[in-house]
């Protein structure tokens, strides 16, 4: 009895073999390099490490394997593309948006948000959203912009009082990028509510390591299964946390509106720059006049034919407060600590600063941003070498035909963005910080999509205007009102498998005050 059911079972194993690697996705992905197999259960078994080397072993296989290789186990299989002219036949077609399986682990959070979902609702989300980052919208945005790195600074002197003073960049620094987008996508302020978005930072870090964790242990993929796991259980506290935050804001912005007869939900008159900083003082900030927020284009998207409903709401305020926030900050805090090390950088930025500064009485416009060309180009480069999202995947809904390899339908696409901005083919010298592979005459000549830090093709980021307007101002004031100096040195700082390009340990600068 126990031969033949053994018996049994290896002809199962057997049958379940030969589906696997010679049905037709299996024939198909042969023919593609990656690290050592064993039969069914693949070669994803060489991932299975803890988060703070994940990164580390990914990158390595990168290196190894490249230009391309894939990963597998039973029926699940990533294929990773690190060569920008196989990314862009991935990217620029309007065939591959799906997210698929790889982004299932998020949807307990973001549900089925503009990061997440895919074809016809994905499609009616960004038409929906694309007018909140309008340049008349984000003119309005520039002030909150100015107030919040006012604030900053002088948060900074006050503790430092005249003095030196060590901050933790990434501690420090997104507390002021969670107030940001709450004020401008969101119209409210977290002023006075310290408590609530400390707990809500603290999730979104925690909750994007279980992530990690989940994807690289194929027995988690069962949400049945994963719910017993302590990360899943993990997860659901955090989620408590997450989903309480997004339904506060929404509520009271909700309250605002009603108790405003809904007289602010409308589109947004054009107006310059000049107009709208005189138009909003301290006593009606942030509820003012002719403000459209991206929440009150989804709650004037649920009155007006009911295009959207409330579940829906909270999927896209889960997702632009991740998106939002998370990463603005740590594109903050590699920029900064980059700028700390290199004095020479720091200083032509400062310069650059001063003088329109000066010019324009401490309060920067769009057009003020766009002057600064120097600090525009050494943000780049920080974001080539630190992309805040470190890997874009999609799900294959049909072949896709490389150069020289066909791609399955049921395959995922990994695009690892950290291994392609270090590509020594495109980028010599690859590790070293060099604003200058930004001048015109370097750009013209280097593929697209060797650089995608904020994606590429029809689901790039929608908000990446935003975010360098936002990256540029911080950075214009913090330089102008202080000299940075390394505490932690960059090199020696540890990156963590996450769902952004997160720090292992803090990241430590002193502010000195300009006298």
């Amino acid at each position: 009895m126990f031969l033949t059911v053994l018996l049994v079972l290896i002809l199962l194993l057997f049958v379940l073999h030969c589906f696997i690697r010679y049905g037709r996705m299996g024939r198909i992905l042969n023919r593609i390099p990656g690290p050592k197999a064993h039969p069914i259960i693949g070669n994803i078994y060489h991932f299975q490490v803890d988060n703070e080397h994940l990164l580390q072993k990914l990158w390595e296989s990168n290196e190894e394997f490249y230009p391309i290789y894939t990963i597998w186990t039973f029926f699940f299989c990533l294929v990773t593309l690190l060569h920008p002219l196989d990314i862009e036949v991935l990217m620029r077609s309007t065939k591959y948006i799906e997210k698929g399986m790889a982004y299932k682990s998020l949807r307990p959070w973001l549900s089925n948000g503009l990061l997440t979902s895919g074809g016809e609702k994905w499609q009616t989300r960004r038409k929906i959203l694309t007018p909140a980052f309008h340049f008349n919208i984000l003119k309005h945005f520039v002030v909150t912009l100015n107030k919040e790195a006012r604030y900053l600074v002088t948060s900074l002197k006050e503790e430092a009082k005249g003095a030196s003073v060590v901050k933790d960049l990434q501690e420090f620094i997104s507390q002021h990028t969670l107030n940001i987008i709450c004020e401008t996508a969101m119209g409210i302020s977290l002023k006075g509510k310290g408590e609530l978005e400390s707990k809500y930072r603290d999730a979104v870090r925690k909750f994007g390591r279980t992530v990690a964790y989940r994807f690289v242990r194929p027995w988690y993929y069962s949400d049945f299964l994963f719910s017993f796991s302590s990360a899943g259980r993990l997860q659901r506290k955090l989620l408590k946390t997450l989903h309480s935050f997004s339904k506060k804001i929404i509520a009271e912005r909700i309250h605002f509106h009603e108790q405003t007869n809904r007289k602010y939900l409308y589109n947004l008159e054009e107006m310059d720059e000049n107009e709208v900083f005189s138009e909003i003082s301290e006593d009606n900030y942030p509820m003012f006049k002719n403000r459209l927020a991206l929440l009150d284009l989804l709650i004037a998207a649920s009155l007006n034919g009911n295009q959207i409903d409330e579940t829906g709401i909270r999927e896209e305020v889960d997702t632009f407060m991740f998106e939002g926030y998370d990463t603005t900050a740590l594109a903050l805090c590699y920029a900064l600590g980059l700028f700390a090390k290199h004095k020479d950088v720091q200083e032509r930025i400062r310069n650059e600063v001063d003088t329109i500064m000066q010019q324009n009485d401490y309060k920067l416009t769009i057009s003020d941003l766009q002057e600064f060309l120097y600090l525009e180009r050494c943000l780049k480069e920080s974001l080539r070498l630190y992309p805040s999202v470190h890997i874009i995947f999609r799900y294959l809904t049909q072949d896709l035909q490389l150069k020289n390899y066909l791609l399955p339908a049921g395959s995922i696409c990994h695009v690892n963005i950290y291994s392609v901005h270090r590509n020594p083919e495109y980028w010599p010298n690859p590790n070293v910080f060099d604003p200058d592979r930004f001048l015109p005459e370097n750009v013209k000549n280097r593929n697209p999509y060797s650089y995608i830090p904020f994606s590429a093709g029809p689901r790039n980021c929608i908000g990446q205007r935003f975010a360098m307007l936002e990256l540029k101002l911080i950075v214009a004031y913090i330089l102008h009102n202080f000299y940075l100096e390394p505490v932690d040195q960059l090199d020696d700082v540890k990156i963590i498998a996450d769902l952004t390009l997160n720090l292992f340990k803090p990241l430590r600068v002193r502010f000195v005050p300009i006298k």
